[in-house]
């Protein structure tokens, strides 16, 4: 690609930042994050209480890029074959032979919403695993490619709220970013009000093609990071885990601490924040900003923080602090 090409293409993703926001007031900070998971190729859970538009940004992102986008309601009694599909016998009306036939789920999108995902017991959780990770379902044998680009969002009320399951750490770790949504100010709220009581509904075009995506996702690997930045990620990572961890916080509050996976969702999302903001380098910013969404659903905190009321964001923030990087790459 020359140089033209990647600048008209990068001119894309404030279009369609710009589409969502048609629809969805505020929320600058969850937007940015949503689109660094897509342009990142992973996924995101979005987690927030019930009204806050999780749903509805999801669909409008899927109206702002021209990709197929399948909707999972997740309930108690739903079954894996919900989602993946299932074998179903058939007959060769020319031959009179029968046959079983894979009727694909909804999981065979390139936009998948797992609405309220921890409303289904675990068992029902554990089928999106190989599809999150391989982007390929496994049925009777037989393995079956999922569309590219494929992408899924869940979104999950509190788990202190009634009638709701907690992710396995293994399914967690499988979403990129834990994004964390919060009520919008006053002033949002009542734009809210004004846009959505009334009879004027925007139209939200599409800004994107799913072959765009995929590019932009190769542009993603190809920005640069400095190694004092490898090893400041190395660092952070590697500071979460209590056994051999020199943060004294860290060896209080924590049981358990992130995996490698963890340093390459840092890498990858500080990569993709950067390119979203039109830089071919990754910066400390970018880092230390990724850190709390990669991280939080990566450390487990001990019964005494929970019971101090000491989450996994404060874990990170504490690690930011002891965790020092060089001047020269703080830019």
């Amino acid at each position: 690609m020359t140089e033209k090409d990647i600048q008209q293409l990068l001119s894309k993703l404030p279009q369609l930042k710009q589409e969502i926001q048609k629809v969805i007031v505020g929320q600058e900070e969850v937007l940015d994050e949503v689109l660094i998971t897509l342009l990142a190729g992973g996924h995101g859970l979005l987690e927030g209480v019930p009204g806050l538009a999780k749903t509805l940004l999801v669909r409008t992102l899927s109206s702002a890029m021209e990709l197929d986008f399948r909707r999972i309601q997740f309930t108690p009694d739903l079954m894996p074959t919900d989602i993946l599909g299932t074998e179903v016998l058939e007959e060769d009306h020319v031959t009179g032979k029968r046959f079983f036939k894979f009727n694909e789920g909804p999981i065979f999108s390139n936009i998948v919403l797992a609405d309220e995902i921890n409303r289904t017991p675990p068992k029902t959780q554990a089928a999106l695993l190989e599809a999150m990770q391989e982007h390929e379902v496994t049925y009777a044998g037989k393995t079956y490619p999922l569309p590219q680009p494929f992408f899924l969002l869940a979104t999950q009320n509190p788990i202190e709220q009634a009638g709701t399951y907690p992710l396995p750490e293994a399914q967690l770790d499988r979403f990129l970013l834990y994004i964390k949504i919060k009520y919008p100010t006053e002033q949002e709220e009542l734009n809210i009000l004004a846009n959505t009581t009334g009879t004027k509904k925007e139209q939200v075009q599409p800004a994107i093609t799913g072959q765009e995506v995929l590019v932009l996702r190769q542009l993603v690997r190809e920005v640069s990071i400095s190694e004092e930045l490898l090893t400041y990620v190395n660092q952070l990572v590697r500071a979460t885990r209590p056994d051999t961890t020199s943060v004294d916080f860290v060896k209080t509050y924590c049981r358990w601490g992130a995996g490698p996976r963890a340093g390459q969702a840092l890498i990858l999302t500080s990569k993709a924040r950067a390119l979203l903001h039109a830089r071919f380098a990754v910066t400390a910013e970018d880092v230390q900003t990724m850190a709390f969404s990669v991280l939080r659903h990566r450390v487990l905190v001990s019964f005494n923080a929970e019971a101090e009321r000491i989450t996994p964001d404060r874990v990170v923030k504490e690690l930011l602090k002891s965790i020092r990087l060089q001047k020269e790459v703080l830019v």
